[in-house]
């Protein structure tokens, strides 16, 4: 397929949307990414990422790009504590020694800048919010705040599971998974919360109880992010009314929601420098499907965005960006219908085996059993590695 005479447009600079950006322009193709961030330097929020084999580091090899991620990554942020909602430990990676990294982890930030480097100059036009979009010939117009009209001839929608660009293409809405998480970046962890930074060891920590889950992980700039996980209704972050930006009123809600968790869990809510984010979860149903276009697709948490307890979600993306790149950067697949057709068609396949397996996990992280049901999961792996 020639796309080289083709206006690419990619809506979203999160990890899918510059590793498709990278993976088509290795093959000729002009590509510009349409990123609503103020700048490359924008905080990128959110725990690390480990990256597998078959996904996120596939795409990154193919990217050319693997020297650059060792050089950046974490090698000991996959090391894992796992505790009981009192803090006992039930499972202790750092007591084993070293551990078989087949899932290395890097920060989001650093991943975002390897990604960044590799593109050509002025691929990524920051301060881009999409606003809307309409038919063009065989391509589209596109709107963004304070910005002029652009034209692509195909829009590749990487917008994150509140895509503004997936219902051009689909009107199926995504289920409410019953669990919603409460997302916290705590900066400066070793001055801010001294006993949970020391308890994580610069590795990550689960603490399970009470049909409740508290995540934490230490990124490489010394913050910590950490994810408190509960069984609420669908519509509890509006209908709490808190103000979530008023930290004692958070700390507050999370006393009386976890009332016996230990205190030391309260150190979370102490810190000076802290960002928090109400996030319900939701995942798209297994039998989604829409009718293909030749000149719209979408890949990552716009196609199929899911919980994130199995860490899968910027995997995913980074698989969806390789077999797209693939496809239409292969002489053999047709035009473009057919070509989107295709990934599709797979990518939709991949996306509910995933889901299925990520609900499944949290069920099950937030059950009475949780606790043996991590225990398990974990020494099963460890026995296959």
């Amino acid at each position: 397929m020639n796309l080289k005479d083709k206006q690419i447009a990619i809506i979203g600079g999160g990890p899918g949307g510059l590793t498709l950006a990278r993976l088509l322009q290795q093959g000729g193709c002009k590509v510009t990414v349409y990123e609503r961030d103020l700048n490359k330097n924008a905080r990128v929020q959110g725990a690390n990422l480990d990256l597998h084999e078959e996904s996120g580091l596939a795409a990154l090899r193919k990217a050319g790009l693997m020297a650059a991620f060792y050089a950046n990554h974490l090698p000991d942020a996959g090391k894992l504590r796992i505790t009981d909602h009192h803090g006992t430990i039930c499972l202790d990676d750092h007591q084993e020694g070293s551990i078989a990294e087949n899932r290395p982890e890097i920060d989001r930030g650093p991943l975002r800048k390897i990604l960044l480097e590799s593109l050509q100059n002025d691929t990524v036009v920051w301060d881009s919010r999409f606003l809307s979009m309409e038919k063009a010939n065989d391509g589209w117009w596109l709107h963004f705040h304070n910005k002029e009209n652009v034209y692509a001839d195909i829009v590749i929608g990487a917008d994150g599971a509140n895509s503004k660009i997936r219902p051009y293409l689909s009107a199926i809405k995504p289920i409410y998974s019953g669990v919603t998480i409460i997302e916290g970046n705590i900066y400066e962890a070793e001055k801010s919360t001294p006993k949970l930074f020391n308890l994580l060891k610069g590795g990550k920590l689960f603490a399970l109880g009470n049909e409740q889950s508290l995540i934490l992980s230490t990124k490489g700039d010394g913050s910590i992010a950490f994810y408190t996980g509960e069984k609420v209704d669908k519509n509890w972050v509006t209908e709490s009314n808190i103000n979530f930006k008023n930290i004692p009123e958070v700390k507050n809600w999370f006393v009386k929601s976890f009332p016996d968790w230990d205190v030391m869990w309260h150190e979370l809510f102490t810190a000076e420098k802290i960002t928090i984010i109400p996030r319900p979860l939701f995942h798209y149903p297994s039998s989604q499907h829409w009718e293909p276009q030749s000149n719209l697709t979408i890949i990552g948490d716009a196609a199929h965005r899911m919980p994130p307890y199995a860490g899968e979600g910027v995997n995913m993306a980074m698989l969806d960006a390789l077999e797209l790149s693939e496809i239409l950067l292969d002489d053999k697949s047709g035009d473009t219908k057919v070509a989107f057709s295709t990934y599709e068609t797979k990518m939709l396949k991949r996306a509910a085996e995933v889901t299925a397996m990520t609900m499944v996990n949290t069920v099950a992280l937030h059950s009475s059993d949780a606790l043996q049901y991590i225990l398990e999961m974990f020494r099963s792996f460890d026995q296959q590695a």
